[in-house]
């Protein structure tokens, strides 16, 4: 099984098919299939569904296909080691954070390319539960989460904390209170995130013990859409602080503490253990370590 055999494999799944695939790949179709021959002979078992047209994979080259990808960018992690060995000093980071997590990674940011010039730091948007798998199979070297993840294969360090915090339009009756309980709440519209969450089951809970009504009229794909209707006195919702920092500095929003919700979440940086990242990354986590961090206890 050599890396040329799994990378016509990933091809072929990819364009679902052994002509498209033979023309990505600048080959003939008949090399393609005979590639694919190959490798499943020496696997024993069929890769393809052959009585499909569309390159649809069987259960063994679903698996198979799962560790092309993490060979192929294993390889990649290779040439980017050796790059840098040779003292280009040149390179990128990849993170990846949701939309909740990725605001306190800003200031990280601006520092890193302060000092950094040169690195690229490419951040991607990923659902909160599947960023560890991603750093895992190597997809991604650095995640950022809201959770301390249990997998021991991954290293945690702790990156501050955030609240969450109610916003209400700088008009709405609410406004300019201090601090506002759960039972006043019942009366109100909230705009909701529709992403599940640890934190959104920990509000609907708090609403339940205080036995009252939590009116959810509506549900928004971005903490962005959901801030724009709460300046518009749609309703009021329940996000992390950060994330409205900037609107209730300029007035755009008014922030109130909820008495029976004080929800913090701490926010960690995380990594596969023992791994060796690459120099980019490497100098990520100690300028956010120089700036907040706490190692891991377990280490």
């Amino acid at each position: 099984m050599d890396i040329n055999q799994l990378e016509v494999l990933i091809a072929v799944a990819q364009e679902r098919g052994f002509s498209r695939a033979a023309e990505r790949l600048y080959r003939t179709q008949p090399a393609v299939s005979q590639a694919i021959r190959r490798l499943e002979d020496e696997v024993g078992v069929p890769l393809f569904d052959r009585s499909s047209k569309d390159g649809t994979l069987t259960d063994a080259g679903q698996v198979l296909l799962k560790y092309a990808n993490q060979m192929i960018n294993l390889r990649r992690d290779a040439h980017e080691a050796i790059k840098e060995l040779k003292g280009l000093h040149r390179g990128k980071v990849l993170i990846s954070a949701n939309e909740n997590t990725v605001t306190h990674i800003l200031p990280i940011n601006s520092s890193y390319t302060a000092r950094h010039p040169h690195i690229k730091v490419e951040v991607r948007r990923g659902r909160a539960s599947r960023i560890p798998s991603e750093v895992l199979a190597r997809e991604i070297e650095i995640g950022i989460v809201s959770f301390r993840p249990s997998d021991p294969a991954l290293k945690a360090v702790s990156v501050g904390t955030d609240e969450i915090t109610l916003i209400v339009a700088p008009k709405h009756p609410l406004a300019g209170r201090k601090t506002v309980s759960v039972r006043e709440l019942g009366v109100e519209s909230f705009i909701a995130h529709n992403v599940k969450s640890p934190y959104r089951d920990r509000v609907v809970e708090t609403f339940e013990k205080h036995r009252t009504p939590l009116n959810i009229t509506m549900e928004m794909p971005t903490l962005e859409a959901i801030k724009r209707l709460v300046e518009r006195d749609v309703g009021v919702a329940l996000i992390p602080s950060m994330a409205a920092e900037t609107e209730i500095k300029l007035g755009q929003l008014s922030s109130v503490k909820v008495n029976e919700m004080r929800l913090k979440r701490s926010l960690f940086l995380i990594y596969r253990r023992g791994a060796r990242l690459s120099h980019a990354a490497k100098a990520f986590l100690n300028i956010a370590t120089a700036a907040n961090a706490t190692p891991d206890p377990e280490d």
